[in-house]
């Protein structure tokens, strides 16, 4: 996408502003899901067969509603999946703009048992290879890492001045208990992120095992790196139920917030 843009004030003293033209690359992007035993806890949402979607079970929807939603913005991105469990390894490793070979990647997706800490160095190692081809061929490069473990923080070894994808997290945790520490994962994600992203990465987590919470990140996340403004100014999705005033609200006993601080 090309283009000069000229905006012009009223008035005698009026500015003139000229925005340059910008190039809005074609986006692949790498899905990698968390596949430790932790994927499986249950959600409140319920299945068709009486029984709770388990945390992977939403995310397979989510990821679905987000390729399409891709797709419909523009066809031309391209999608691959990798899975997380003591390290990165590729699901579906040949970038797709097909919606049938997300729908046969995630139908091969399935956890494994309890992993323990995770190494993303790997995943970031595959991400910088697969950027350099992406820009080889003006593309961009992300990686949408869906994280769900609340006792084990990730590591990573990375050079800090070597940026060559864009980073987001999305996770999903227990509530803060004597076993695990969803806080420090979450602080361990946001350094990840500001280590490697290349451009604005953005995370978003819940620990209040809600389909459409991951739902409404996963929207979020349709927006291209290149356009985005920084996290702290992003105020959407506004709620469409009138906010009570709070003097009267009360948090539900269901919501645990992680700091972003």
């Amino acid at each position: 996408m090309e283009g000069m843009v000229v905006i012009e004030g009223e008035g005698s003293g009026a500015s003139r502003y000229t925005l340059k033209p910008t190039r809005i690359s074609n986006e692949d992007i790498l899905l990698c899901i968390d596949v430790d035993a932790e994927s499986l806890v249950e959600m409140k949402s319920m299945g068709p067969n009486g029984r709770p979607f388990t945390r992977l079970d939403s995310i397979k929807q989510a990821i679905l509603l987000f390729v399409n939603a891709k797709l419909s913005i523009n066809p031309e991105h391209r999608f691959a999946f990798a899975t997380l469990s003591k390290s990165a390894s590729w699901l579906r490793k040949e970038f797709s703009s097909e919606v049938d070979s997300t729908i046969a990647a995630l139908r091969g997706l399935a956890a494994t048992s309890s992993c323990g800490a995770a190494d993303l160095t790997g995943l970031f190692r595959v991400a910088a290879h697969e950027a350099k081809k992406s820009r080889a061929q003006n593309r961009i490069f992300r990686v949408v890492l869906i994280y769900c473990r609340s006792s084990t923080k990730p590591q990573h070894q990375w050079p800090i001045n070597q940026k060559l994808f864009t980073l987001d997290v999305i996770y999903l945790h227990d509530k803060p208990g004597p076993d695990n520490c969803p806080q420090e994962v979450y602080d361990a994600l946001v350094d990840a992120l500001e280590h490697v992203s290349e451009y604005e990465g953005y995370i978003h987590e819940s620990g209040q095992g809600l389909a459409r919470v991951l739902f409404r990140h996963m929207c979020v996340l349709l927006s291209h790196p290149q356009q985005r403004c920084p996290q702290e100014y992003v105020d959407i999705p506004k709620s469409l139920t009138k906010k009570s005033p709070a003097s009267d609200s009360v948090p539900g006993e269901d919501s645990v917030p992680i700091s972003s601080q």
